[in-house]
């Protein structure tokens, strides 16, 4: 995503067909690979989810109807292959290998967005996935209402902020969710912490509470959070994964943490800046512009009523 947000396109491409490549009969990818060797075994179905986002965005980007044909398949059975492990209530079992092993927030919420991507790219390819809408209200709800049914991770920041990057919780309620924790995990005038109980703040956390904070229009700490980042930038222009500290004294020299520059925490910073400074129509892309909302609790209740009454053969 980050590759077309600068215009290279191709790149992006040839990223995206591997990704095709790796793709498993059952729709899944694996959670992590060096090169074409599996190192993760799991079958993260937020992980396999995403490339419902990435394949909008490079649509969104480049306008390719090719791509987006030949793609479609990919997506499909990455989110059919995770709305297999949907439990009743809505929450999404995080590992496909390992449907007992519960449910995560972060990973339902993640997983919300990538099915509001799928019905925009199913819709505009002409195909009815009624089942998905339905399993987008669903998760919803669940991520809204029915936090005591994932894992505890809440000293995670990403469990903080992810219903609302997640496009779950809007208005009053993400702000209020905010505006709850934000003393744990802000670092002021650093960045935030990655897990609150650690002296440790990340490039990647970070900018995706930008993306969080631009998508429910505060855009002006969004602004000032993205500036901190930037002590982490190094001279080569890439940025290191995050930094700690010790009460108030934050000298970066011989705090990197860990030493390195991985590409996918800077792929965050290209992401944020372009949502900040960014045009086209991938610049909104993480405020959910365009993207459908799914049904609401009636709205489902009504559907599912619908759907019981003609699988008996009432209607």
């Amino acid at each position: 995503m980050a590759l077309d947000v600068g215009g290279r396109h191709a790149d992006a491409e040839r990223a995206y067909e591997w990704l095709r490549g790796m793709q498993r009969n059952d729709g899944a990818w694996h959670a992590y690979y060096v090169g074409r060797d599996v190192k993760d075994v799991a079958l993260d179905t937020n992980v396999t989810c995403y490339v419902a986002n990435g394949v909008l965005h490079h649509y969104l980007s480049t306008g390719d109807d090719r791509f987006l044909r030949d793609f479609w398949p990919v997506v499909e059975s990455a989110i059919d292959f995770a709305l297999r492990h949907q439990r009743e209530a809505g929450e999404i079992a995080w590992r496909g290998d390992d449907p007992a092993d519960g449910a995560l927030l972060t990973g339902s919420s993640s997983i919300h967005a990538s099915i509001r991507c799928a019905v925009v790219l199913a819709e505009h390819l002409g195909h009815e996935r009624p089942d998905w809408e339905l399993s987008l209200g669903s998760l919803a709800h669940a991520v809204q209402h029915r936090e005591h049914a994932f894992l505890d991770k809440s000293r995670w920041a990403m469990d903080w902020y992810y219903p609302i990057l997640g496009g779950v919780l809007r208005g009053a309620a993400a702000r209020e969710r905010i505006a709850q924790r934000w003393p744990t995990f802000v670092v002021e005038g650093r960045g935030v912490r990655c897990v609150s109980d650690q002296p440790w703040v990340t490039a990647a956390e970070t900018c995706e509470l930008v993306l969080t904070l631009d998508a429910i229009g505060e855009r002006e700490r969004a602004c000032e959070m993205f500036s901190w980042a930037q002590f982490l930038r190094a001279p080569g222009g890439g940025y290191w994964t995050g930094a700690n500290f010790d009460g108030d004294a934050f000298h970066r020299d011989g705090e990197l943490y860990p030493v390195e520059q991985p590409t996918w925490n800077s792929a965050a910073i290209v992401l944020a800046a372009h949502a900040l400074g960014g045009t086209g129509l991938t610049a909104g892309f993480f405020r959910g512009e365009g993207l459908p909302a799914g049904l609401d609790r009636e709205a489902l209740l009504a559907e599912l009523e619908v759907v019981s009454r003609r699988t008996r053969g009432l209607e």
